[in-house]
């Protein structure tokens, strides 16, 4: 399982660099933008009061679009540095070690030794937070450099549910993570295992 999880980490193109990068830098900047909207939020006051915050902080993420828009628009050359800026950003936040040549038929990542990692990393708990999970995979040298984003988006690849909120014992509060019931085979997989005939004497 640790060499299908090397390779799973490992596994790039560059043209799966770029579509990977791309999603991760686009992540990160809606997540930035919503944090910082949602920072403007004061818990001192109520209704609609504690909401100016947020909503000052949306009109001016319009106007520097509109702004943005505007300049675009009279000078369109700087699209092309746009185009640049976001390629160099994708192709950095994509990054991964190349994998052997001769890994390359095999380097398509085990949904079974992925869900065995969540599994372990999970122990006896109802559910994990990607954090954890990270720092897990870290541990056992591979993804180096991942951030949470990185492994969510590779977790959604493989048709894995990240749960936005999650709680597990110990943590202060719900974050992003993945829970044991969404580990479990599909029922098609779980109907084909309960027809198998038994070998058994």
């Amino acid at each position: 399982m640790r060499r299908q999880l090397a390779l799973w980490a490992a596994r790039t193109t560059a043209a799966d660099r770029l579509c990977r990068g791309s999603a991760l830098v686009w992540q990160r900047r809606t997540d930035a933008l919503t944090a910082w909207v949602r920072a403007g939020r004061r818990d001192d006051l109520d209704g609609w009061r504690a909401a100016l915050g947020p909503l000052l902080r949306l009109a001016v993420l319009g106007a520097a679009a509109y702004a943005l828009w505007a300049v675009v628009r009279a000078l369109p050359w700087l699209m092309w540095l746009l185009v640049g800026w976001w390629i160099r950003a994708a192709w950095k936040a994509g990054t991964t070690a190349a994998p052997a040549a001769d890994d390359e038929a095999s380097a398509e990542p085990d949904l079974d030794a992925v869900r065995a990692l969540l599994l372990e990393a999970m122990g006896t708990a109802d559910a994990v937070h990607l954090r954890t999970v990270l720092a897990h995979l870290q541990e056992q040298g591979h993804g180096k450099g991942w951030k949470v984003a990185d492994l969510r988006a590779r977790l959604e690849a493989l048709h894995i549910p990240v749960q936005p909120k999650v709680k597990v014992p110990g943590s202060k509060s719900p974050t992003r993570g993945v829970r044991r019931a969404d580990l479990a085979p599909s029922p098609a997989v779980a109907g084909e295992m309960s027809t198998a005939p038994s070998t058994a004497a």
